[in-house]
């Protein structure tokens, strides 16, 4: 039988001891063992530490976004190969396109988050703060990266996207990590993880793989780490209490199953779009993965005099879900994970028929196609039926990981919140319906408990991804029963792996520390305009004073005609009572256009184009008479990566643009973008 092996210490090792089977979920057949005896926990996390963590370190955010998109183009281009092993943890074609091509997605969307970072191997969180009177002493934050290492253990119903969806965080944020997948199903993790390696994209240090027990990994952690964790609630609760965290104060995000909820609309009755698309989604939600999902629907919350046309309704499509081999044509549901989770599910669903009916689905008669039965790990929808919520309450404490739900009646909106409130805290919720006054109700009362709302309805129903799937750029987690936790959530996520320290001093030494230029820094001055340099050649605070321009009622006048912005501010005196202003202002765009003309050089150089405008603010009126001059200086540069081997090497400055009136006082801030070509090409 094959032994599954680990990554660590920059090799490939199969533990020393026999180690826990994997079975084929559809088939029953033994896959592998795995086993983690003769692993170093503490050398593996000394070894990311300071090997990986100070590889990564080194990098920028732009580069570790263009290693995530290698990757990503990489493990895209070997899914087939990811597909035919994930067959064997019972998931049909559609379930692993969520779990491999969804992960791979994560490495993507992270990618291209790169951009909202400076290329720097740190970052700057807010804008600075002015302490003191003449602006010689701010403050700002910096967030740098954690000289510790992301410990992952991941749950068994997502292998890939479980993992990868956490790494490409951390990796962007520049921290290594040791990945623990729930050992069920880590055959097929550790199938990625091996070409993830051979890639040789990563650093090295970057990721470790233990496929067998990380029993006592805890036992090592330092302040500097960050462990997360996905599986269930009582799990979650005991390793969050670990000594080793609470005395090293370890960030511990808990992303724990929970019982999600939807609810349907009272405007939603049978014979409109959103009640049927209420059906397809709860039925999706029900069957997909084998309801073996983290934000699985497990309580349907419909009005009460809809509940026995939902029940009809939902029993048909549940009905023509054909249970069987993934590999067999017409296959919409496959296996639980193993045999252990289908005996789980089944003492669970036990339970639950103690205080509620089954009104869909047999634990024992139903069909499977192109497998045995009794080999695989198969389990028939079910769907329970509870008249009375409020009083029998199983519903909202235990739950079936698996295709089980249950139907439940509510009289009003505050009926439903409340329901959906009993829960004790859910990863996700959604409420279906195209009452916007309802919606709004729903949400603003119902969101303190849940990490994710979802409003369905027809406007956005043919691109919406639906209930079950966490969005990279989206928070994924939730409050009480749900961990308590956050991850993902585009640039929020990447916070969880800095640190954010306050500096205070000049804002000449910030501007050298941040690579950013602050406002009252210093000036550097140069012979050149600075139009006339390459990229490599500019300098954070490199400063061209303009020569001034005086502004006249003909002016305004032209640029009102030009532009046709002929608002009253701006061309009629006698309406300016009870506003602002003293008499006829120019446009601010006219001053902003104008301070273009001052600061720019026409003759061709490296300045390619004008890439955009960024915060820009009309701080004072500008009266006729009045004369503006601009100090234009290099805030903040950014390295671009070639598309293509014929593409111009360039990157992107950022240009503080900074227009001032006879006083010397601001009159209008903004920052331009230029892109700026490189005088090395490539």
């Amino acid at each position: 039988m094959k032994k599954l092996e680990n990554y660590a210490l920059g090799k490939w090792i199969s533990g020393e001891d026999e180690g826990q089977i994997q079975y084929n979920a559809i088939t029953g057949e033994p896959l592998s063992m795995a086993g983690s005896k003769g692993l170093d926990f503490a050398e593996m996390m000394h070894y990311a530490r300071t090997i990986g963590g100070k590889a990564l370190r080194k990098l920028t955010f732009q580069e570790r976004g263009r290693m995530l998109k290698a990757l990503a183009l990489h493990l895209l281009d070997k899914k087939e190969i990811f597909y035919k092993i994930s067959w064997g943890t019972g998931a049909t074609r559609n379930d692993s396109w969520v779990d491999i091509e969804g992960g791979i997605g994560n490495l993507f969307a992270y990618a291209s988050l790169r951009r909202q970072f400076p290329d720097e191997t740190f970052c700057y969180d807010g804008e600075a703060a002015k302490l003191s009177k003449n602006g010689t002493f701010i403050g700002h934050h910096i967030c740098v990266p954690k000289q510790g290492v992301a410990i992952h253990i991941n749950a068994f119903n997502f292998p890939v996207w479980g993992m990868l969806e956490k790494i490409a965080v951390n990796l962007l944020a520049g921290v290594p990590a040791i990945v623990k997948p729930a050992t069920v199903t880590s055959f097929l993790t550790e199938a990625v993880v091996k070409e993830i390696i051979a890639s040789s994209l990563l650093p090295e240090g970057s990721l470790q793989l233990i496929c067998g027990s990380a029993n006592g990994i805890l036992d090592h952690v330092i302040n500097q780490d960050v462990v997360t964790f996905t599986g269930s609630a009582s799990t979650g609760k005991m390793l969050k209490a670990h000594p080793r965290l609470i005395e090293e104060s370890v960030p511990f995000n808990m992303e724990a199953d929970s019982l999600n909820c939807c609810i349907l609309g009272a405007d939603a009755i049978p014979g409109t779009p959103e009640f049927d698309l209420f059906i397809k989604e709860v039925q999706r939600e029900m069957t997909t993965k084998a309801g073996q999902k983290c934000t699985a629907i497990r309580r349907i919350i419909v009005p009460d005099n809809l509940i026995e046309e939902v029940q009809i309704a939902l029993g048909k499509r549940l009905a023509s879900t054909i249970i069987g081999n993934p590999n067999t044509e017409g296959v919409r549901m496959g296996a639980l994970a193993g045999k252990a989770q289908q005996a789980e599910v089944t003492e669970k669903i036990m339970q639950l028929a103690q205080t509620q009916e089954i009104i869909f689905g047999d634990l024992e008669n139903f069909e499977v196609v192109g497998a045995n039965k009794n080999s695989g790990a198969f389990l028939s929808p079910i769907l329970f039926l509870n008249t009375n919520p409020f009083k029998y309450q199983d519903c909202h404490n235990i739950e079936a990981f698996g295709p089980v739900s249950t139907l439940m009646p509510y009289k009003t909106i505050e009926e439903a919140i409340e329901l959906a409130k009993m829960g004790k805290g859910s990863l996700v919720c959604s409420i279906v319906t195209a009452n916007d006054a309802l919606a709004r109700e729903f949400v603003v009362e119902a969101a303190c408990m849940h990490g994710r709302i979802l409003i369905l309805n027809a406007d956005c129903a043919k691109e919406s991804t639906g209930h079950g799937s966490p969005m990279p750029l989206l928070t994924h987690g939730g409050p009480g029963r749900a961990g308590g936790g956050e991850e993902m959530g585009g640039k929020r996520g990447v916070f969880h792996y800095l640190q954010r320290t306050a500096i205070q001093g000049s804002p000449t030494t910030l501007s050298k520390i941040m690579g950013q230029y602050q406002y009252g820094g210093k000036f550097i001055e140069k012979e050149k305009h600075p139009f006339r340099y390459y990229f490599e050649e500019l300098e954070i605070g490199q400063t061209l004073i303009t020569q001034k321009h005086t502004v006249t009622l003909e002016n305004i006048e032209a640029f009102a005609e030009l532009s046709g912005d002929k608002f009253y501010a701006h061309m009629d005196e006698n309406s300016l009572d009870e506003t602002i202003f003293t008499g006829r202002v120019a446009h601010g765009y006219y001053i902003l256009s104008k301070a273009a003309g001052l600061f720019v050089d026409p003759p061709k150089g490296p300045v390619l184009l004008n890439y955009g405008i960024d915060e820009c603010r009309f701080t004072k009126p500008v009266y006729p008479g009045s004369t503006v001059g601009v100090r234009f200086t290099c805030k903040e540069k950014i390295d671009q990566e070639k598309k293509t081997p014929d593409d111009i090497a360039k990157g992107i400055v950022k240009w503080l643009v900074d227009i001032y009136d006879e006083t010397g006082e601001t009159v209008a801030i903004a920052t331009i973008l230029t892109m700026v070509k490189k005088k090395k090409q490539e």
